[in-house]
């Protein structure tokens, strides 16, 4: 059995889930992609996934996903492979003027 992935919430998602800091997600195998990890942690949240993934199923231009540290929005977006026992932040970038 391989480690759990655990997807940590920003608080203005976890508002949404009853203040749920994190969505913990078992891992398939050695890696998944960040779109079926989304998928898994989504499945019972539905209302997450629209506030991070737009209708093509991508990482919304307002939403940072880092995987253990490293910007998967800024590399293979949702392709980006997830190990087994990853940490996962996603993160609603802050804008203004």
């Amino acid at each position: 059995m391989s480690a759990p992935v655990r997807v940590i919430l920003p608080g203005m998602l976890r508002d949404l889930v009853g203040g749920m800091a994190e969505i913990e997600v078992e891992s398939p195998g050695d890696s998944q992609s960040v779109a079926e990890l989304l998928d898994r942690a989504f499945a019972e949240h539905r209302i997450l996934d629209g506030k991070v993934r737009d209708e093509r199923g991508l990482i919304r231009r307002h939403v940072k996903v880092f995987v253990n540290g490293e910007d998967a929005t800024r590399g293979e977006g949702v392709a980006t492979p997830v190990p087994a026992g990853a940490r996962v932040h996603i993160i609603n970038a802050v804008s203004g003027g």
